[in-house]
């Protein structure tokens, strides 16, 4: 497992990621990430991220996790989501995109560390 990969630049519509290039939404974690396809577990704006999203990120050694809620904080958190992360003593931070990729990025320099996040609304 390798560090968590640096978040390079963020707009509207695109996330530019260390090593995986550009997607509209990402999965980051430790040794790596990907494209995040909402329709694979079912997320939706409401009621939001997905336990199973979060579930990937675990899987791959993440010991805090960033959610992002969008640039206009439209993306919610299932409660569920939220209740595993408490389960498992993981921190968890729910924060705008901008904001949640800049912690991101400081936390990924010292610690395993995944994240969420969604480049639009």
């Amino acid at each position: 497992m390798g560090p968590s990969p640096h978040i390079e630049h963020l707009e509207w519509g695109t996330i530019t990621v260390a090593g995986l290039g550009s997607n509209k939404d990402v999965k980051l974690y430790p040794g790596g990430g990907r494209a995040w396809d909402w329709g694979e577990t079912g997320t939706r704006h409401n009621p939001g991220i997905q336990p199973a999203d979060v579930q990937e990120l675990l899987d791959h050694g993440s010991e805090v996790v960033v959610l992002s809620r969008g640039m206009d904080l439209v993306l919610q958190t299932c409660p569920a989501t939220l209740q595993l992360l408490a389960d498992r003593r993981i921190p968890v931070h729910v924060l705008e995109t901008r904001e949640a990729a800049r912690l991101y990025n400081e936390l990924a320099s010292s610690q395993p560390v995944g994240g969420l996040f969604h480049s639009t609304c």
